[in-house]
């Protein structure tokens, strides 16, 4: 769902600039205690694979395709305002060195899939659990509730700022209809996934999701030889309030591995079609107004390094320069969040 440049009129694109710049800083105000509970290294792991898995385009039919947008696994995984920071992260990557955006456009981007859609996926994990067992399990289905309603939340958002400032004359009915017609099919799938990796996670070391810490009634340990074992957590006690055994070296190296692999392999299989924005914008008229990126010379743009030959090869690197870029830089606004928290 990124925006290019030109779909939005200046004052509107200003008007998102200086709204999401508002969240930004918030969030970097409000994410050091989130940091200190999940770590850094985590919340840039985090940002890793949501930049990642935005590579694999996933078809929905009828010539269409759609992405992990993320907002709401970044929730469950680090917090709300950690998420901010990682999506915000993600997308300053995708714009300034990929090309993937506008860079007139970041502001709006960030508002819509780096504010909008982690707000709707906090408010609908919050919802659910307060209905799902208070269980480490629970949030998996919350998880892909999140997801569900984040990537229409973000449609909706663009349809009402297009309604304000788009630059090209479209039906509003129509707009709104097939931005979340389309949008809706997209979240399905972006649930499937976020419950997915959830799920995996939970599994293994819930005490390194951020959203079943401050449920778990039962502790996972897991001790210096690997194995684990579960005792109960005091009672009435949070996972906030247990602290929990086990190094986070090996999931974060695991997770490493994992990243990569979808970012350098997985990656090369995603769908050719347009995604949910581009597909709207081709068949209601408005993709002519699209401008290219600023970004467009850059080495890496459209997830390609410039000089290599083979295709598969030029893919697989730029999705691998694109994961170190995103891991070291989210991880140092995570760890400058931490320190001004202080």
């Amino acid at each position: 769902m990124h925006v290019p440049d030109g779909f939005l009129d200046v004052t509107t694109s200003v008007a998102t600039a200086v709204t999401a710049a508002g969240a930004v800083g918030l969030a970097l105000q409000r994410a050091g205690q989130e940091v200190r509970e999940v770590s850094a290294p985590l919340a840039g792991l985090t940002a890793a694979f949501v930049f990642g898995a935005q590579m694999v385009n996933f078809p929905v039919g009828a010539g269409t395709s759609g992405h992990l947008v993320g907002g709401a696994l970044a929730v469950v995984l680090v917090g709300p305002w950690t998420a901010v920071l990682c999506l915000t992260v993600v997308l300053l990557v995708q714009g300034l060195f990929f090309a993937d955006g506008g860079l007139t456009a970041l502001g709006t981007n960030v508002l819509l899939m780096g504010v909008v859609a982690v707000l709707a996926g906090h408010l609908a994990l919050r919802a659910a659990l307060l209905v799902l067992p208070r269980r480490p399990r629970s949030t998996v289905p919350a998880a892909a509730l999140a997801a569900l309603v984040s990537v229409p939340a973000a449609a909706l958002a663009f349809t009402g700022l297009y309604a304000v400032g788009g630059t090209a004359p479209v039906p509003l009915p129509a707009l709104l209809a097939a931005m979340t017609g389309w949008h809706l099919v997209i979240g399905a799938g972006e649930a499937v996934i976020t419950a997915a990796v959830v799920g995996a996670v939970v599994a293994t070391r819930p005490d390194l999701v951020h959203a079943a810490r401050h449920l778990r009634p039962d502790l996972v340990l897991v001790g210096a030889d690997g194995l684990r074992r579960t005792v109960p957590a005091p009672a009435g006690a949070r996972g906030a309030d247990v602290v929990a055994a086990g190094p986070t070296r090996r999931p974060v190296a695991v997770g490493l591995a994992l990243t990569a692999v979808v970012a350098g392999l997985v990656s090369l299989t995603a769908s050719a079609s347009p995604d949910g924005l581009e597909a709207v914008s081709a068949s209601l008229g408005f993709d002519a107004a699209a401008r290219a990126s600023a970004a467009a010379g850059s080495p890496l743009a459209d997830y390609a390094v410039a000089g290599v030959a083979s295709p598969l090869l030029s893919g697989a690197l730029a999705g691998l320069v694109g994961v170190a870029l995103t891991l070291l830089v989210a991880s140092l606004v995570a760890l400058g969040s931490r320190t001004a928290a202080r």
